[in-house]
């Protein structure tokens, strides 16, 4: 299916921050009742369907102009649960593709998790597990947000590990937050020691929306270490990025490779290219937010866009 002249096959990894996807229906545990058809948004039938669809297609041309196929993984964060990421792999998009999904609630109060999901015919899923991050707020009570969901699974035949992280924002201050983002780097460290003490040089991925950039203290002396590399930085040096604020671009969201992959062995995995997907379409073309990612929502104000943030992906080769 994958096979070039040159006998080598490639396939795609990705990430996608698909901004609130969640369903119509009042969850009475979670702070869900903005999404509602009655709360502030006005998030009715309708407006989901379209999003499920933009959200769909968009995940459908990740990398095929190399892979030819769409991404064998997609790590997704901001959907609210099993049945919302159902809908995105039953769509007429991606149904034909042969998606499965790894998803767990997650404790975070607005009810958003993380997910996974793979190709069945280029992906054998083996296990999945999830880790809490812990923190605590001012008062000393524990501060719920995302756990990190790790999967294993064999990618085009060879064991790969992958964590999918959606670290806690900026929203009190980039300053002020930095020490859960940092717990949240621990925490995908701690893992990473984990899985390497049950196996010899394992092939690790760390994916997500870190709400910090490859240059931030978090990533780059924390998560990103001798052992991992970051294709991300040299995206963000070059002026890409997934994200807007205050005009500002940043690359919250990246993919991160153990350094095994970049070993080019046969009938071995390794890193090829990485890159943030930001079509002409998925941008506002005109106005104070020209070029920035054309969302679903400015404030209360339906926009009937993607997304808040563009999706990056990633290329694996395999020598045959």
């Amino acid at each position: 299916m994958f096979l070039s002249k040159k006998e080598e096959s490639v396939c795609t990894v990705a990430f996608y921050n698909v901004e609130n996807l969640f369903d119509t229906k009042d969850n009475p545990k979670t702070l869900d009742d903005d999404f509602t058809e009655d709360g502030k948004k006005r998030w009715d039938n309708k407006r989901y369907t379209q999003k499920v669809k933009k959200i769909s297609s968009v995940i459908s041309q990740l990398g095929v102009y190399r892979s030819k196929i769409p991404p064998a993984i997609v790590g997704l964060v901001e959907v609210e649960n099993a049945k919302v990421v159902a809908d995105l792999v039953n769509s007429s998009y991606l149904k034909k593709h042969h998606y499965g999904f790894v998803h767990y609630d997650s404790p975070d109060e607005r009810g958003i998790d993380v997910a996974l999901l793979y190709n069945k015919q280029v992906f054998e899923f083996i296990a999945s597990e999830t880790f809490p991050v812990f923190l605590e707020d001012d008062e000393g009570e524990r501060d719920y947000t995302r756990d990190i969901l790790k999967v294993s699974g064999n990618l085009n035949g060879e064991l790969v590990h992958i964590l999918v992280n959606h670290w806690s924002s900026r929203r009190e201050g980039a300053d002020e937050t930095e020490h859960k983002r940092i717990t949240a780097a621990q925490t995908a460290r701690s893992i990473v020691t984990h899985i390497r003490d049950k196996e010899m040089d394992p092939k690790i991925i760390i994916m997500g929306d870190f709400n910090d950039d490859p240059t931030s203290k978090s990533i780059k002396e924390y998560l990103v270490q001798d052992d991992f590399f970051n294709p991300m930085k040299g995206l963000l040096e070059k002026g890409k990025g997934t994200l807007t604020y205050n005009g500002k671009w940043n690359l919250f969201d990246q993919i991160i490779f153990s350094n095994n992959f970049l070993e080019k062995k046969d009938n071995q995995l390794y890193f090829v290219y990485a890159e943030v997907f930001q079509k002409k379409w998925m941008r506002v073309f005109k106005g104070k937010f020209k070029d920035s990612p054309f969302r679903t929502y400015i404030g209360k104000w339906y926009q009937g866009g993607f997304s808040d943030h563009f999706p990056v992906y990633a290329f694996l080769k395999k020598k045959n």
